[in-house]
């Protein structure tokens, strides 16, 4: 069987691919190894798609070249995204911080792409296991159901996260077959082990949320942490994880909105317990235990001012130093990849190998929490599908 593209990957990346090149007249087929494309897609967002972001812009993606997202971005914009909503019916809705949600669930966006597809004569194969690609004069990809040949081939593997959902790292290994660097890889947006100790003190606030402003590596996330029978998750966490390394220490403003000092001098002369105190502004199981694990358990009218102080910046300065991830089981990204000095910007074909292209979250490109990823897909995926 001939084709002019092959894609490797039935994820978000590879069908946005498969529809911008089958619309140009190109021949398209997709493999995927699993039973159902875009699993990752029907999973994102809780179910409902956190499909894209009104403030996209290359600052919200880290990468070794943090340039090269750049043109990709620039030449598919959240708009254009959600013009293909509009054109498909689809009602979307924003939420905060420029987070577009689909109203009607993730199944909505998949059914879309696959019509896309259709109208563009895509081919698509699922249960494809590629036993081997070999490059000639042609792509000759040999799979358990034959052997096939192309001229171009697309990499749209996706990375290690979502392990449950069939990840795996055959894109990183293809793309090393082929020459291709692979930077550090890690599990990104992701909760954290808490360490021995913080777990004696904690474990019991399985499901409370606080509001407060996490700070690691020179950024700060003010949103909210989830505390888990492990760990912590929940926005704050999944960004700070991004940048996050073994050892690291996190920091977090338990009362970012309030002066934490002016609060407990105002009620110095109280006979009211700190706990008790501070549950007007956070849960109040969570100010017995975090109080108890810090030996603040006292009533404010037996501290001095010195305590007072101490008290005061730990509340600004709460210091948790994770025992690590919960890993790729439970990651949304992977942290790394196909180096992008060796991928064109505009293109996404490889530098070292003709006809050879990358898109999604195989390379190292990794955008922030709220939607951001997802649309680093669409863009990415178009513009491979725009050139190969």
């Amino acid at each position: 069987m001939k084709t002019d593209v092959i894609i490797i990957g039935g994820g978000a990346s590879g069908l946005m691919c498969a529809k911008a090149a089958g619309r140009r007249g190109r021949s398209v087929l997709v493999l995927d190894h699993a039973d159902r494309v875009c699993k990752k897609v029907l999973a994102s967002g809780g179910g409902r798609c956190n499909c894209t972001n009104l403030t996209v812009s290359h600052q919200n993606y880290t990468s070794a070249n943090p340039h090269f997202c750049k043109s990709a971005l620039a030449a598919y914009s959240p708009a254009d995204f959600l013009r293909l909503l509009d054109e498909h019916s689809i009602r979307w809705q924003e939420e905060d911080e420029g987070r577009i949600f689909c109203a009607d669930g993730s199944s909505k966006i998949v059914n879309m792409l696959l019509e896309e597809c259709r109208a563009a004569r895509v081919k698509i194969s699922v249960n494809s296991e590629i036993i081997k690609i070999k490059k000639k004069e042609n792509f000759v990809v040999v799979t358990k159901r034959g052997t096939m040949e192309c001229s171009s081939i697309v990499i749209a593997c996706g990375g290690l996260s979502y392990k449950d959902l069939g990840a795996s790292a055959y894109g990183f290994n293809l793309a090393e077959d082929f020459g291709h660097r692979i930077t550090e890889l890690r599990p990104a947006l992701v909760p954290f082990i808490w360490s021995k100790s913080d777990l004696a003190s904690y474990s019991r606030l399985s499901g409370v949320t606080i509001k407060c402003a996490l700070k690691h590596a020179k950024r700060v996330f003010k949103s909210s942490l989830l505390f888990t029978h492990k760990g912590i998750s929940g926005p704050a966490a999944f960004q700070s994880s991004i940048y996050w390394k073994d050892g690291d220490a996190l920091t977090v403003n338990l009362l970012p909105d309030t002066d934490a000092l002016e609060l407990l001098m105002q009620n110095r002369h109280r006979k009211v317990m700190l706990q008790n105190l501070l549950s007007s502004y956070l849960p109040a199981s969570f100010c017995e235990a975090w109080t108890e694990a810090n030996g603040f358990s006292r009533q404010l009218n037996a501290c001095s001012e010195k305590e007072l102080r101490r008290i005061a910046d730990a509340l600004k300065n709460w210091t948790i130093v994770p025992h690590g991830t919960e890993g790729y089981r439970k990651a949304e990204v992977t942290l790394g990849g196909v180096n992008t000095d060796d991928i064109s910007s505009k293109t996404m074909e490889s530098k070292i190998v003709k006809d050879l292209y990358f898109c999604g979250e195989v390379m190292d490109v990794t955008g922030m929490l709220g939607g951001y990823n997802l649309h680093w897909a669409w863009a990415s995926g178009h513009a491979a599908g725009e050139h190969v």
